[in-house]
């Protein structure tokens, strides 16, 4: 009987353990990924190859709005760079949610507008995986995605 106790506290204790936890970032957390997404958005306005290329992995993937998959470091700037010749307006994006995995790696949701120069105003969704390395935040991944019904 007493076997069959410490069997059902110790299995308690561990199923209470392992059910998924929430991870608050800090404050200062939260400011470093609002200044990487924010230095990514100033990156693509200005075609800044040297401020974008330090804020990404080596390994970056991104998806853009067409279906496209853009892969590595090299690919992913490529085809930022021409995105914005091809698509020239203003870029905002505006953090809704940051969720962290772990104290390194955080999905961060963000409302994607491109505003163009005859004022028409494209609304998207971005979700960035971005990572610390050494105490710096990278970007990882990048969706951007296109709500139904929107060309």
């Amino acid at each position: 009987m007493k076997n069959i106790l410490i069997l059902l506290l110790l299995s308690n204790f561990v199923i209470t353990n392992l059910s998924a936890q929430k991870i608050a970032p800090s404050k200062k957390q939260t400011k470093d990924i609002h200044s990487l997404i924010e230095d990514y958005s100033k990156a693509r306005e200005n075609k800044d190859t040297v401020l974008l290329s330090y804020i990404l992995t080596e390994d970056i993937d991104q998806l853009v709005s067409s279906g496209k998959w853009r892969k590595g470091k090299e690919e992913s700037m490529k085809g930022m760079l021409q995105s914005s010749v091809n698509n020239p307006g203003t870029r905002t994006l505006i953090i809704e949610n940051i969720r962290l995995l772990n104290p390194q790696n955080a999905i961060v949701d963000a409302r994607y507008e491109i505003q163009n120069p005859e004022g028409v105003t494209r609304k998207m969704w971005s979700t960035f995986i971005v990572i610390a390395i050494e105490g710096e935040w990278k970007i990882s991944a990048i969706r951007n995605m296109l709500p139904a019904g929107q060309q």
